[in-house]
């Protein structure tokens, strides 16, 4: 789908920026109506906060856009299957689509907790996960030289 592609591109660009100051680099946008709503990066070593999950930030950011902490009529696009941490925010706030680039077959919410999500949510996968992929996996190959 077109729009995903567009919405996961943005999720890519907010990667580069954790990628750029030697955070793991995952990146997310929260859209509703059409409009990027929250976006956010991991922050987790710059903050020195295990929950400062790309996917939380953005949920914290388009909550404090929309003045409530319902999601219900969005969807939210990250460049990594979500942690189970993460799914419970994202269940918690009702978001009604979740669309990942690449999963995560160490930590992903669907190993650890698959009905984590609000049971009205969708899940759409693989989009742009080559270059998910790519990024994170070039992150990784650098850090253990």
């Amino acid at each position: 789908m077109e729009e995903d592609e567009k919405y996961m591109a943005m999720a890519l660009q907010e990667a580069q920026k954790a990628n750029q100051s030697g955070e793991i680099p995952i990146g997310c946008v929260i859209v509703s109506n059409g409009q990027i709503i929250g976006r956010g990066h991991n922050l987790t070593e710059t903050l020195q906060d295990v929950t400062a999950h790309a996917e939380i930030q953005a949920i914290t950011a388009a909550a404090q856009t929309l003045g409530g902490k319902y999601l219900n009529d969005s969807t939210l696009y990250v460049t990594i299957e979500p942690c189970a941490m993460c799914a419970g925010a994202i269940g918690w706030a009702q978001i009604r689509r979740v669309v990942y680039g690449a999963a995560d077959d160490k930590r992903g919410y669907t190993l650890f907790a698959p009905n984590t999500l609000h049971p009205k949510c969708t899940v759409s996968s693989g989009i742009k996960e080559d270059e998910c992929k790519s990024l994170i996996q070039t992150f990784f190959k650098k850090k253990r030289l």
